[in-house]
């Protein structure tokens, strides 16, 4: 294993892949990307990228799993498996599809799939996270070294094991003369914040909340299933958002507690949205209107987080993940917040990319032994290098 690490290390350029799904569960995110170097002296150019599709069947599988009183041992066994396979097919699906043969990946960077995330302890569970997608199913088919697993050896020095992607945000888009917030818009909601000139000590990053998390649940309630998610914001910039629930829902626990923090689906996923759903519905909301009153939802906390922890001013906005492409969410933050909004793609970058781009980028480091969380943004009493190693 030594001689392999060191013969990769050895290549002036390297070719690797990450992977990637979220809590929104609605593809697998797979990036190519070449690499030279490590650390601050990182550079990388990415060769392609695909969402590949998750099969209904095995989604409403995943889901059933993420509710405690459902899932079972066996299932999560064999589920662990059967999702190694996915990443596995969904990276060689993409490696064809870009004229690249499986002997040219070098490395895979594979976060995997969360099934449950515990950061704080709580009824006697103690702190910890689960990823299921064996990386050994992937090292196998693909016979190079994969990273995996990237959180927990961040949570066992003490961190939440979330958010990981500042480190890369650090290295890529630190300015001297700007202060820069990274709002990622999954699933759930994370920003990496850069204040001019900061060091990596000075970058603050933490889940600020739901994404897309609420609003795609909603729709798919509001839809008897036919729509996954309000594509484009449509369906919410028709409508009006209900100011004094507003006001309610920003009183939520999550939006007091102090940074670093993160949350998920077990706060903000479908029971919390079947419920708010329910009541908005009882007030004689619209279909229109209860979509803007989530949507809207989701821009103020983001905004309101910024208020309560960021302690500096943000001169440019830079949004990714599938709410980059959310015009009526990308509307609501232009008018409550002060700065410029843009997003990934304005930087030639992708919105949908970044993320797997991240754990390709991320499982580099891994190789290079390079410590690759950020203390400031997870709570970690110290940098550690991130992932376990499957050769």
């Amino acid at each position: 294993m030594i001689q392999l690490l060191q013969k990769l290390a050895e290549k002036e350029e390297r070719i690797g892949i990450g992977l990637m799904s979220g809590t929104s569960v609605d593809g697998v995110d797979v990036a190519i990307v070449s690499v030279k170097g490590a650390g601050e002296m990182m550079s990388y150019k990415e060769l392609a990228f695909e969402n590949i599709a998750i099969s209904g069947e095995l989604r409403e599988r995943i889901f059933r799993q993420f509710d405690p009183g459902a899932s079972s041992v066996d299932a999560l066994c064999s589920l662990n498996f059967e999702l190694g396979e996915m990443f596995c097919k969904a990276a060689e699906s993409v490696v064809k599809k870009h004229g690249f043969q499986v002997s040219d990946i070098d490395f895979i960077g594979s976060h995997g799939q969360t099934l449950y995330h515990i950061p704080v302890e709580e009824a006697g569970l103690v702190r910890s996270t689960l990823q299921l997608g064996e990386a050994s199913v992937i090292a196998e088919r693909f016979g190079c070294p994969v990273v995996s697993d990237f959180r927990v050896r961040d949570m066992a020095a003490g961190g939440g094991g979330a958010p990981l992607v500042p480190y890369v945000d650090y290295l890529l888009f630190r300015s001297d003369s700007e202060s820069i917030a990274l709002q990622n818009i999954g699933g759930i909601g994370n920003v990496t914040y850069l204040p001019a000139g900061c060091s990596a000590g000075q970058v603050v990053a933490f889940d600020t909340g739901p994404g897309n998390m609420i609003m795609d649940e909603a729709m798919s309630i509001l839809s008897k299933g036919q729509a996954h998610y309000d594509d484009g914001g449509r369906v919410a910039a028709k409508g009006h958002a209900d100011e004094e629930v507003l006001r309610e829902l920003l009183g939520h626990p999550y939006f007091c507690l102090t940074i670093p923090k993160s949350t998920g689906r077990e706060m903000f996923g479908a029971s919390y949205t079947r419920e708010l759903v329910g009541r908005l519905h009882s007030k004689g909301l619209s279909t229109a209107d209860i979509m803007a009153t989530v949507t809207k939802f989701t821009a103020l906390t983001i905004i309101d987080q910024y208020m309560r922890f960021l302690g500096g001013p943000v001169d440019t906005l830079i949004v990714s993940g599938g709410g980059a492409y959310n015009a009526t969410l990308l509307g609501y933050l232009r008018d409550s917040g002060t700065f410029e909004v843009k997003t990934q793609e304005d930087y030639g970058f992708s919105s949908d990319s970044k993320e797997a781009v991240a754990f390709a980028l991320l499982a580099n480091e891994t190789l290079f032994g390079v410590q690759n969380n950020l203390p400031s943004a997870t709570g970690a009493r110290k940098p550690v290098v991130l992932g376990k190693l499957t050769v």
